[in-house]
C-alpha cells in the first residue's frame, strides 16, 4: 500500500468516525429529557371514586361541579343539575392524561402559552374539601399552522402542574371540556309543549292573537280574524309545533340583570293531553331569550299508553326547570313569537 492510499484511508476513517459522533449527538439531542416519566399519569394519585368536586377557574369566570347523592350539580347555578355523562367523560380524560412531550419554560413563555394565572385552573377535591390534584390548561397545541386558532380543532393542549412551574407539557387531548361556562355542562332537555290545543300570545306592545283547534287533526282558527283575512295554515303549524322542539341553551345566574322578564311577551298554551303552560319570554341576549315558565295539569289518557308514560316521566324535569331563569335559543321561539300579520295568507299584491 503506497503512502497516498494509506492517507486516503485515514481521512475516510476520520470522516466516518466524525459522522458517527455527530449522529450519536443528534440522537441524544432528540431523545426526550423526561424519559423516566414518559407515559406516567399527569395528575398523579387521582382516583375517580375520591373526586367530590371539580373547580374550573378562568380569568373572568369560575364554575364548581359538586357530586351529590343523585348526581352532579353546578354550584354557581343554585345546584342546577350537570350532565352526568359530560362530568364522567371529563373525569376519565383527566385520569387518562399521560406525561408526553415536555420542555423547560420561563415566566415569559408561561404567560405566552397561558399556563400561568391567565390559563384555566382545574382542581379536583375530595368530600372533605382537600385538593386531590390540580393542573393549568393553557393554549391549544397544533401540529400545523392554522388560520384561526380560536376556532380550529386542536391536536392537543399545553398544560402545567402547580408544583412544576418550570415545565410545560404537551398532551394529545385538546381538553375542550375544561370550560367555566355552565352552558358546556348542562343537559339540554327543556320543557316541551306537545299537541297544542290553544296558543295565545300577548306582546308587550299590546298586540295579541290566539290559535285554537278542537282536535288533533282539526283546522286551526285564529282570533281576532278580520273580514278578508285568511290564516296561513303552515304558519299556524310552525307556531304551535315549535314549542315541542324547545331546547335549553343555558341557565341564567340568579343575579342576572336586565332580563326583560318584568315586561315580557306572554305565551299561554294548553294541550290536548290536559296540560297548561304559562311562558314569559324576556329580552333577547345575543341569540338567546331569557325565559321563565310554569306548568300545571296531569297528562290525561290511558296510563299504559307509552306516550302518556313519557309525558308523566317528564314532569319532574319540568318542575325543576320552572325554578330557574332559562336561556332558550332564538331560533326555537321565532315561529311562536311572530307578529299576527305573519300568520296570515299574503294577498296577491303583498306577494309581489
Amino acid at each position: 500500500m503506497n503512502a497516498r492510499i494509506a492517507l486516503t484511508l485515514v481521512v475516510l476513517l476520520a470522516i466516518l468516525g466524525g459522522g458517527a459522533l455527530v449522529y450519536q449527538y443528534q440522537e441524544k439531542a432528540q431523545r426526550p429529557g423526561n424519559v423516566a416519566t414518559l407515559g406516567k399519569p399527569l395528575v398523579r394519585d387521582l382516583k375517580a371514586a375520591d373526586i367530590a368536586a371539580i373547580r374550573i377557574a378562568e380569568p373572568k369566570a369560575t364554575l364548581t361541579l359538586q357530586r351529590k347523592d343523585d348526581g352532579w350539580v353546578i354550584a354557581e347555578r343554585r345546584g342546577f343539575p350537570a350532565d352526568v355523562n359530560k362530568v364522567r367523560e371529563f373525569v376519565l380524560k383527566a385520569l387518562e392524561l399521560k406525561v408526553g412531550q415536555s420542555e423547560p419554560i420561563g415566566d415569559k413563555d408561561r404567560a405566552r402559552l397561558n399556563v400561568d394565572a391567565s390559563g384555566t385552573q382545574v382542581e379536583f377535591a375530595g368530600a372533605d374539601g382537600k385538593p386531590l390534584g390540580k393542573l393549568v390548561v393553557g393554549k391549544k397545541y397544533f401540529k400545523r399552522e392554522v388560520d384561526n386558532p380560536e376556532k380550529a380543532a386542536a391536536d392537543g393542549r399545553f398544560v402545567s402542574l402547580p408544583d412544576e412551574a418550570g415545565t410545560v407539557y404537551v398532551i394529545s387531548d385538546p381538553l375542550t371540556q375544561a370550560s367555566a361556562k355552565s352552558a358546556d355542562w348542562i343537559e339540554r332537555t327543556s320543557f316541551q309543549v306537545e299537541k297544542v290545543k290553544t296558543l295565545e300570545v300577548k306582546r308587550p306592545d299590546g298586540e295579541a292573537w290566539k290559535l285554537e283547534r278542537a282536535a288533533d287533526n282539526a283546522d286551526w282558527k285564529l282570533s281576532p280574524l278580520k273580514p278578508g283575512e285568511k290564516l296561513n295554515t303552515g304558519s299556524a303549524n310552525a307556531a304551535t309545533y315549535s314549542l315541542s322542539m324547545l331546547e335549553l341553551a343555558d341557565v341564567a345566574p340568579d343575579d342576572a340583570k336586565d332580563t326583560g322578564l318584568d315586561k315580557p311577551t306572554l305565551v299561554q298554551a294548553s294541550t290536548l293531553d290536559g296540560l297548561a303552560y304559562d311562558i314569559k319570554v324576556g329580552r333577547l341576549e345575543g341569540d338567546r331569550y331569557f325565559v321563565r315558565f310554569s306548568s300545571s295539569g296531569t297528562p290525561q289518557g290511558d296510563e299504559n299508553d307509552e306516550r302518556i308514560k313519557k309525558l308523566r316521566g317528564r314532569l319532574p324535569r319540568e318542575k325543576l326547570l320552572s325554578d330557574y331563569v332559562l336561556l332558550i335559543p332564538k331560533s326555537k321561539l321565532d315561529d311562536t313569537l311572530k307578529p299576527r300579520a305573519e300568520l296570515l295568507e299574503r294577498k296577491p299584491d303583498q306577494k309581489k
